[in-house]
């Protein structure tokens, strides 16, 4: 037994090797920070409580020893009722206190929604970035955004059935962008300008035709919503954005993790990669559908929300360096942070009007974009 755990402890110390200071740093500390903008989300509303309530309703002890109060949740009733009696669990009803039900019922889903947002968008723009090994690129620049937008109206607009498969519509949406953006910025090849230049293309063209589609909804309130939802907004989500969402980043963040290898390969140049035995293309055709997916999952339950797949991988990899596998778990938790304190804000800016957190996002991006054009410039990369 003391031979097997002694053999079992240098083997832990070996698979966890890759984490060090800077990126518990990263972690922890965005960690904080959505905990702390969560708290201020679920305090906010028509019903206000203050902090220390809301603390209270969130580690509520009723929800947590009751197993299937949260399998309902994330689950769905039908579904999270089921999943308790499998396990043997309770399936009564369990009365919640008052700020308990509206924190949890109403107000979590936004902060649930915002962390798989953030983590999907910058996840997203790092593979994009070592795909293209362009550090101007994410799925906002390079016209991904604007594609899966483009598939989201047509679906809610004009086949409201599929409503249930925005995720994978999303997702064909932007790679249809991608492929055109690729397709024209290709010239033997293509440079951080071309692909940058064809993203804002496709974006434009893409973008007109989402103000065309509304010209053919016929309800009013689907194009106010749809005019919401373009800006990027997490106003009136709830536990169905939830549950779209986290299957979808439970595949796409475990697989780019385990992609991370190879998009390190990718950053040395094709020809190395080749040397190394590695199938460039097929491989980056693959890293490119799960950064795609990722995407299309945010977009699908959010809209548009711009810059946080430019921002946050490059911020990341000033603090914990370029190897992969630390820049994905880096992003995976620092974009929730920045989509939470960005929420946050746009909810309390102009209270009580809420503003789309993707207007605050721009407002962000849009300086740090050029900050990164100016400075790639100083480089001679453009």
């Amino acid at each position: 037994m003391a031979g097997e755990t002694g053999t079992a402890s240098p083997r832990f110390r070996d698979a966890i090797s890759w984490v060090d200071t800077p990126l518990l740093t990263v972690c922890l500390g965005s960690f904080a920070v959505v905990l702390i903008s969560g708290l201020v989300q679920v305090s906010f509303g028509t019903f206000t409580m203050s902090l220390s309530a809301a603390w209270g309703a969130v580690f509520d002890p009723v929800v947590w020893t009751n197993p299937q109060v949260l399998l309902r949740l994330f689950l769905g009733d039908g579904l999270g009722t089921e999943a308790a009696r499998m396990l043997g669990l309770s399936t009564h009803e369990v009365d919640l206190p008052k700020e308990t039900l509206i924190v949890w019922r109403i107000r979590m889903p936004r902060v649930l929604v915002a962390v798989l947002v953030g983590a999907n968008l910058a996840v997203s723009g790092a593979v994009f970035q070592a795909v293209t090994r362009n550090e101007l690129a994410s799925p906002y620049i390079l016209g991904v955004s604007s594609g899966a937008g483009l598939a989201i109206l047509l679906t809610l607009i004009v086949f409201a059935e599929l409503a249930f498969m925005l995720p994978l519509i999303a997702a064909g949406g932007g790679a249809v962008a991608f492929a055109l953006v690729y397709a024209i910025a290709w010239k033997g090849g293509t440079t951080p300008v071309r692909l940058v230049l064809a993203g804002v293309i496709v974006s434009t063209v893409f973008g007109s035709l989402q103000t065309a589609l509304f010209f053919f909804a016929d309800d009013l309130g689907v194009v106010q919503t749809a005019i919401a939802w373009t800006t990027g907004s997490l106003t009136g989500v709830d536990w169905e954005q939830v549950r779209m969402a986290l299957p979808w980043t439970l595949v796409t963040v475990p697989l780019t993790l385990i992609g991370a290898r190879q998009l390190n390969v990718l950053l040395l140049g094709e020809r190395t990669a080749r040397s190394l035995g590695m199938s460039v293309e097929r491989v980056r055709f693959a890293l490119s559908g799960v950064a795609v997916l990722a995407a299309g999952t945010a977009i699908a339950v959010a809209g548009i929300v711009g810059f946080v797949g430019l921002i946050v991988p490059h911020m990341v990899r000033q603090l914990v360096g370029s190897d992969y596998k630390r820049l994905v778990v880096g992003s995976a938790f620092a974009g929730p942070a920045l989509v939470a304190v960005a929420d946050v804000g746009a909810r309390l800016a102009l209270s009580p009007t809420q503003l789309p957190v993707g207007i605050l996002t721009g407002l962000i991006g849009g300086p740090y974009f050029l900050y990164l054009m100016r400075r790639q410039d100083a480089l001679g990369e453009l």
